[in-house]
């Protein structure tokens, strides 16, 4: 995966509509689907609890494939983008520890996968107006340049490979 820019405004439009047009579908399927399971499977005296939750799931289901289909259309890259994006993150997130030991022992593979960690995390901190931690943030991915040039590894995210974090 690498890193590509993204239009901020373009991206929080198209997220806000994608996630209307998720609650709203998810509103009208499960009331829909909900009645039509109690109208054909239940009796007045009987708790609908169950008919209920299987519209529930049932419209889960129907908005889950609805987004698989949709997904490489172009409305949908920025958003797609973002939710892969943070996807790819917390696998990193998830090795971290193992990585951070790698990164000060000199591993290359590990000092990649810090940089397209920190700067994944910068652009989605950016796109989500997150200033609170960018401070803390960019203090690191200076140490981690530091690190990087020293070793004579280029700051490029392009060399980061998903199946780096294989090794750890």
């Amino acid at each position: 995966m690498t890193l590509k820019e993204i239009d901020k405004t373009l991206y929080r439009n198209h997220l806000r509509v994608v996630f209307a047009g998720m609650a709203l579908a998810l509103m009208f399927f499960s009331v829909a689907i909900s009645t039509l399971f109690i109208y054909l499977f239940s009796r007045p005296e009987v708790s609908h609890f169950l008919h209920n939750l299987a519209g529930v799931v049932v419209a889960a289901i129907i908005v889950f494939v609805v987004l698989n289909k949709f997904r490489q259309h172009s409305y949908m890259f920025e958003v797609v983008y973002i939710w892969d994006l943070k996807q790819q993150l917390n696998r990193i997130n998830r090795k971290l520890r193992k990585i951070e030991v790698a990164v000060e022992s000199g591993d290359s593979n590990a000092m990649v996968i810090m940089n397209f960690m920190y700067r994944g995390s910068k652009q989605l901190y950016e796109l989500d107006d997150n200033t609170i931690t960018m401070g803390s943030l960019i203090s690191k991915i200076n140490v981690l340049d530091q690190h990087m040039q020293d070793s004579g590894l280029s700051l490029s995210t392009s060399a980061y490979d998903p199946a780096m974090l294989d090794q750890f």
